[in-house]
């Protein structure tokens, strides 16, 4: 897996979100159809150029994404990293309190949230094990009024996302919703939840 997936980055993404719609409907099970879901979402957000700019990355950084979905967990109490893009072997299933940071953020106040550029931000809580990211999005998954979850995506390089992304991946996270409940996601989810516990 390289660090980068190719990015479309057009001015139109609705062509490339129509063929992840079309890809994810024949996915075989919810996490696939979320994969889909996120690895769209990195390719019709940010800035392609943003890591050559001056000071988007420090010394040390590299320019890569990283993505994934962070569900509400069965207890009602913490987020569960599931479809992830670039995160480590090791932080698969990875679980913590649904409040922690910005993905708190997210699930108590139900709206689309962006970073674009976390040094601006000092309650940043580093998610990612290897790395702090520089520009973060993060979308919540509502259904009938209830927040199942959300879509979080993160670059290395400061400022490469910004406001029209932040439309497009709730635009994404919206699909990825319907898609996870049509493929019985919560069904799905409790079986994976009493794995990852048990």
């Amino acid at each position: 897996m390289s660090d980068v997936i190719p990015a479309s980055l057009t001015a139109d993404p609705w062509p490339e979100v129509a063929r992840a719609i079309q890809a994810a409907n024949g996915a075989t099970d919810p996490e696939a159809a979320l994969r889909i879901c996120i690895e769209t979402s990195l390719r019709i957000t940010g800035d392609a150029e943003a890591y050559k700019r001056p000071g988007s990355l420090k010394d040390g950084e590299r320019h890569f994404f990283v993505g994934g979905v962070f569900l509400v967990a069965p207890d009602n109490a913490s987020h569960l990293l599931v479809a992830e893009w670039g995160f480590p072997p090791e932080q698969h299933r990875l679980n913590f309190p649904l409040d922690t940071g910005h993905p708190g953020w997210t699930w108590k106040n139900r709206q689309p949230l962006i970073l674009e550029n976390t040094d601006e931000h000092s309650d940043f809580k580093q998610i990612l094990k290897t790395s702090r990211m520089g520009s973060a999005m993060y979308a919540p998954m509502l259904w009938q009024g209830q927040f199942i979850g959300q879509i979080i995506t993160a670059a290395q390089a400061r400022n490469t996302f910004s406001r029209p992304d932040r439309d497009r991946i709730a635009t994404m996270a919206a699909i990825a919703t319907g898609l996870f409940i049509a493929k019985r996601g919560p069904e799905w989810l409790d079986r994976v939840w009493r794995e990852t516990i048990g």
